[in-house]
C-alpha cells in the first residue's frame, strides 16, 4: 500500500530539531501524503506557525482552549483522523508526561485520546538520552505500544557527540513508507489468526478441578499485538481474570476439551500460536456432587490424557496454519525440552520460557524467553514486560508471512 493519501498527525514538540519537521512536512506533501500539524508551546520557539501552514496547506494547532479550533474539529476528532500521529522531535519532558498520563495541553490530550499508532522520534542530548529516568520512561513507554524511531548517533547541536540526534526526514519518511506497506499488505492478504490462552480447568467434581498457575496475560498480549498489525485475530481464552479488550474476538471457554473444539471451530487461519497451558491430564469421570473429605475417591482418582492441541495443529495436512507456533514452559533444561517439544509437536517455532522462577512466567506482568526455530536457531528476549516480548514474537511472524516464507 503506497503511503500516497495517507493521513498523519505531526506534533512538533521543542528543541532545536523542530527545523527538521518543516523539510518532513515538504516530504510529505510532496508525496500527497495530508499533514495537520500541532505545535506545542515549546515548539514555537523553534519554528513559527505561518512557516508550518505555508508547508502543509492546513492550520495549526496550538492551544487546547483555542475556542476556534475546538469549533472546527475538537481533539477528539483531531485523534480520529489522523492514520498516524508522529512526535518530531519527541522530547524528554514529553515522553515524561506520556508516561505519567499527563495531558496539559492539545498536544497530550490529542495523544492520550488517540486510537491510531504513535511514532516518537526522539531528539535531545547525549546524556539526557541516557540518563536512567528517560531510558527506563522509553521502556514504558514501548510498554504502552508506542512506536519509536531513533536516535541516531552524530554531532549534536551543543557540540557533543553520542546518541541523542533525531533521525532524519529521509529517514523518518522511510519508516512510514514501510509501515502503511506492510498494513497494506497484512490487510490485502487478510491474514488471520488464532492465539490460545490461559490454563483449562478439569473439574473432578463440581468444585475441584485441575489447573495451574497460567494467568493468561502472555498470550492476551500477542493477540493484541497481531490484531494491532493488521491480523484478524480470535483468542480462545481459558479461565483468567483479564478484562478482555472489545476490538478483540474472544472464545471463552473452561477445559481442554472445549478449548480444542474452539480451535476446530476458527480454523482455517494463516497463524496459529498455541500460548495456552492446557492441562495435560483430566479425571476420566468427573463426580456429580461435592466429594466429601471422609470418601476414598481422592486416593484413586483416575486420569486420562487430554486432547493435544498443538500437536493436532502441527501434524494437520489440509487445515494446517501456514505457522504454527508453541509455547514450552519448563522448569529444567529448558532449550533442550523446547527443542523436543518443537520436533514432536511438528512446529515451526517454540517459544519456551522457564516457569520456576517467580519474577518471570506465570501469573506476573514479566517475561523472558527463548525463540527456537525449526533450523536450531535460538534467539534470546530477555526480561520485559509481555506487551514487549508479545510485540516482538507478533511482527517476527507477520514479517515472515508477508515476505512468503517460513520461519527459519
Amino acid at each position: 500500500m503506497s503511503i500516497k493519501n495517507k493521513k498523519v498527525l505531526m506534533i512538533i514538540g521543542g528543541g532545536i530539531s523542530a527545523y527538521k519537521s518543516l523539510d518532513l512536512i515538504r516530504l510529505l506533501r510532496k508525496n500527497d501524503v495530508e499533514v495537520k500539524t500541532i505545535l506545542t508551546k515549546s515548539g514555537k520557539e523553534f519554528v513559527t506557525p505561518l512557516s508550518i501552514t505555508s508547508l502543509s496547506n492546513d492550520k495549526t494547532y496550538e492551544d487546547i482552549f483555542d475556542i476556534n479550533n475546538e469549533s472546527e474539529i475538537d481533539h477528539i476528532s483531531l485523534s480520529r483522523w489522523a492514520d498516524i500521529i508522529l512526535a518530531v522531535p519527541t522530547t524528554a519532558n514529553l515522553m515524561s508526561k506520556l508516561v505519567t498520563g499527563r495531558a496539559d495541553d492539545l498536544a497530550t490530550t490529542v495523544m492520550l485520546a488517540s486510537n491510531k499508532d504513535t511514532l516518537l522520534v526522539p531528539a535531545m542530548n547525549v546524556h539526557m538520552w541516557l540518563n536512567k529516568a528517560t531510558q527506563k520512561n522509553v521502556k514504558t513507554l514501548l510498554d504502552y505500544n508506542y512506536l519509536f524511531l531513533g536516535p541516531e548517533s552524530g554531532e549534536m547541536a551543543c557540540g557533543e557527540y553520542g546518541e541523542g540526534k533525531m533521525s532524519s526526514p529521509r529517514q523518518i519518511f522511510s519508516y512510514l513508507s514501510s509501515y502503511f506497506k506492510n498494513k497494506g499488505i497484512v490487510s490485502k492478504k487478510g491474514i488471520t489468526a488464532l492465539v490460545t490462552t490461559g490454563p483449562t480447568r478439569e473439574y473432578i467434581d463440581p468444585v475441584r478441578f485441575l489447573s495451574n498457575e497460567s494467568s493468561g496475560k502472555q498470550g492476551y498480549e500477542i493477540a493484541l499485538a497481531l490484531k494491532r498489525l493488521g491480523v484478524k485475530t480470535t483468542l480462545i481464552a481459558g479461565p483468567t481474570n483479564i478484562n478482555f479488550s472489545k476490538d478483540l474476538e474472544v472464545k471463552k471457554v473452561i477445559s481442554a476439551e472445549e478449548m480444542m473444539l474452539a480451535v476446530k471451530n476458527t480454523l482455517p487461519v494463516d497463524i496459529a500460536i498455541c500460548a495456552a497451558a492446557v492441562s495435560d491430564f483430566k479425571p476420566i469421570k468427573k463426580v456429580k456432587n461435592k466429594i466429601k473429605k471422609d470418601e476414598n475417591i481422592f486416593k484413586s482418582i483416575k486420569l486420562e490424557e487430554n486432547s493435544d492441541i498443538l500437536n493436532y495443529l502441527g501434524k494437520s495436512n489440509k487445515i494446517r496454519p501456514g505457522i504454527v507456533v508453541g509455547f514450552s514452559a519448563e522448569t529444567n533444561n529448558v532449550i533442550t525440552n523446547a527443542k523436543a517439544k518443537l520436533k514432536k509437536k511438528y512446529c515451526d517455532l517454540i517459544v519456551a520460557n522457564d516457569v520456576s522462577k517467580k519474577d518471570i512466567g506465570f501469573n506476573v506482568d514479566f517475561n523472558e524467553v527463548s525463540l527456537i526455530y525449526k533450523n536450531g536457531h535460538v534467539e534470546k528476549l530477555l526480561k520485559n514486560k509481555k506487551s514487549f516480548i508479545a510485540a516482538k514474537i507478533a511482527k517476527k511472524i507477520v514479517d515472515n508471512l508477508i515476505d512468503d516464507k517460513n520461519i527459519n
